[in-house]
């Protein structure tokens, strides 16, 4: 028996029929048993492609990518996901497009989605606007498809926005559960996601806040540290919370990276924004004010400098359990030496974990073909079971 129908048997036993024609948010939108589906599919594409298996669910259609912010690992994953499916892919440059001349996000919705299986967003850099922006585009979506002016209604897949990077923080936990060993073997780990300095300013919060809300939800002991001032949403908080009391885990907030890094087994160390100064921000691009903003990021640069120390070095690492933590990043780092003077992490500790990083990223394709596959296949299990019989992909 292969791997891949070991993996479809064990989605039957799942409740996911919810999954079916639904978008993916937010982590914490969906069921363990969602999650579990997700994971499920992921492993078992991956599966099928290792051994030259068809994936493909389409024989034609689009997946249309809005990146908003710059991307590198998430626009190839994305693409990647939705040609492992079938799916040809177009990424709509706003900047080359009419919503420079007063189009309306209503109206770009419907005119870039007439043959759209899926579409993915990435609006992470403004409070309160990412979120919004993605809800706003997905609404007309379904509005053209009630109207008929649709034949079909993509699915949404969040490829990153101001509260949350499901993408992202769900490859990371797959990384983890398979350097682990199984998710049975994760209740009691600790796993340290802590601020780290940056050169630069206004990283997104929504790494941070999606591994607090993923990974409590698996029993583990979270520990989230960042200097004063660098505040992430507290409703994200109060969500890891109740995941912790959930699940038998627990989440505590810290003030020093010494603390968060003693005995960890998994250390996340990230440099990102103060959540008020990411509202701040917000507000002085609503005004169009350029002085406030530049005013803003010199503040912003010497409150990270006062921090220098918040750095993933090899005498922080030697803290972690047996010294042998795994490091955790979703790149590119600030790399000590390499490309920066000073920064998030040293090239020496970078370097001795480049390989599992890279597997890190490895599993964001298969992550996000899993999140189309089971919002657009209504018995994902009998699909893999298919493909698993299915020929070899063709090559000429």
């Amino acid at each position: 028996m292969s791997k891949t129908i070991e993996l479809a048997q064990h989605l039957e036993k799942l409740h996911i029929n919810n999954m079916y024609k639904s978008d993916f948010y937010w982590t914490w939108d969906k069921t363990d048993e969602e999650l579990d589906a997700i994971f499920t599919v992921a492993d078992a594409l991956r599966d099928l492609r290792e051994r030259n298996k068809s994936t493909r669910i389409f024989d034609s259609g689009l997946g249309i990518s809005i990146f908003r912010d710059n991307s590198t690992r998430t626009r190839f994953s994305f693409a990647s996901a939705c040609n492992l499916l079938g799916l040809a892919v177009q990424d709509l440059d706003e900047k080359k497009s009419q919503i420079a001349h007063g189009e309306t996000v209503r109206e770009t919705a419907n005119m870039v989605s007439f043959m759209a299986d899926v579409i993915g967003i990435r609006d992470d850099m403004f409070i309160g606007e990412g979120h919004k922006y993605q809800k706003t585009f997905m609404d007309a979506v379904r509005d053209g498809y009630r109207d008929g002016i649709l034949e079909q209604q993509p699915t949404l897949v969040n490829l990153q926005c101001d509260v949350d990077h499901p993408t992202q923080c769900m490859a990371d936990m797959l990384h983890i559960i398979h350097q682990f060993g199984g998710v049975e073997n994760l209740k009691g780990k600790k796993i340290a996601m802590t601020w780290a300095y940056s050169p630069s300013y206004g990283k997104p919060l929504s790494v941070p806040q999606g591994v607090i809300g993923l990974m409590t939800r698996f029993g583990m002991d979270v520990v989230l540290a960042h200097p004063e001032g660098y505040d992430v949403m507290p409703e994200v908080e109060e969500i890891a919370r109740k995941n912790a009391q959930a699940t038998g885990g627990s989440y505590k907030k810290v003030s020093t990276m010494e603390e968060a890094f003693d005995g960890a087994d998994i250390v996340y160390p990230k440099s990102w924004a103060p959540f008020a100064a990411m509202e701040e921000r917000t507000k002085l691009y609503q005004a169009g004010d350029q002085a406030g903003i530049d005013q803003l990021e010199k503040k912003l640069l010497a409150q990270n400098a006062q921090h220098k120390n918040w750095s993933c070095t090899e005498e922080m690492m030697k803290r972690t359990r047996d010294g042998k933590a795994l490091y955790l990043h979703c790149l590119p780092a600030d790399i000590t030496g390499l490309s920066c003077p000073e920064g998030e992490v040293d090239n020496s500790v970078f370097d001795r974990y480049l390989v599992p990083l890279y597997k890190e990223a490895s599993y964001k394709p298969y992550v996000i073909a899993a999140m189309i596959m089971m919002s657009k296949v209504k018995d994902p299990a009998a699909a893999l079971m298919a493909m698993d019989a299915s020929g070899k992909r063709k090559s000429f």
